[in-house]
């Protein structure tokens, strides 16, 4: 008479996951991948910052001009350097750069890491020149002022003043971190508006 073995019938299983040498190398990577992005990360969000900088100049300087035209008279562009940084607005109420604004004014703050520049930091505007027929070129970032326009839309030097005929610049980027190049806009004297860009010890060109 036989004797039948018996058998477990639970098969050993076996144990699923990371060893401690598989994830030290899997984080290893993943902070060497990260620590790679973040610089051109950054490089992004700051060209973010400057064209979006120079774009709200451009749209300050159309809009008021719009208003002077709508409104048949002539109105100042404001710029009024703040605790933070820049504001420009359209003084369509006539309060003049030491304000107060009227909240009723459009305004936008130019504040963070682009900020309104004074000339002497972005490159020298040769190509700006040459492009603009060779005319005056005068900078008006970087300190308290003004731009007059008038019901034509065009350029006066003041309330009540003469028609303007030089060309003004609005310099915009970061002093102290010019890697991400600078931006430029342009104000003929017809009211006309165009955006440059530069990188850092490079020329000028136009953009919009």
């Amino acid at each position: 008479m036989s004797k039948s073995a018996t058998r477990s019938g639970t098969p050993r299983t076996a144990t699923v996951g990371f060893s401690m040498v598989e994830l030290v190398v899997s984080i290893s990577v993943m902070l060497i991948l990260t620590a790679l992005a973040i610089p051109s990360l950054m490089r992004s969000v700051r060209t973010y910052q400057l064209n979006n900088a120079a774009a709200s100049v451009s749209d300050m300087l159309k809009f008021t001009r719009f208003e002077a035209v709508r409104r048949n008279t002539q109105i100042n562009l404001q710029l009024t350097q703040t605790a933070s940084g820049w504001m420009v607005w359209t003084d369509a109420s006539g309060a003049g750069n030491g304000g107060p604004i009227d909240p009723r004014d459009k305004q936008q703050s130019i504040a963070g890491y682009a900020t309104l520049l004074p000339s002497g930091i972005a490159p020298a505007p040769n190509a700006i020149q040459t492009a603009v027929g060779g005319g005056t070129l005068t900078t008006l970032s970087g300190a308290n002022g003004a731009v007059t326009f008038d019901a034509r839309g065009a350029i006066r030097q003041s309330i009540g003043g003469p028609v303007a005929n030089v060309v003004y610049l609005f310099y915009v980027g970061n002093a102290t971190d010019p890697d991400c190049g600078y931006r430029a806009v342009v104000l003929l004297p017809s009211g006309g508006v165009q955006i440059w860009t530069a990188p850092q010890g490079g020329s000028w060109r136009q953009v919009g």
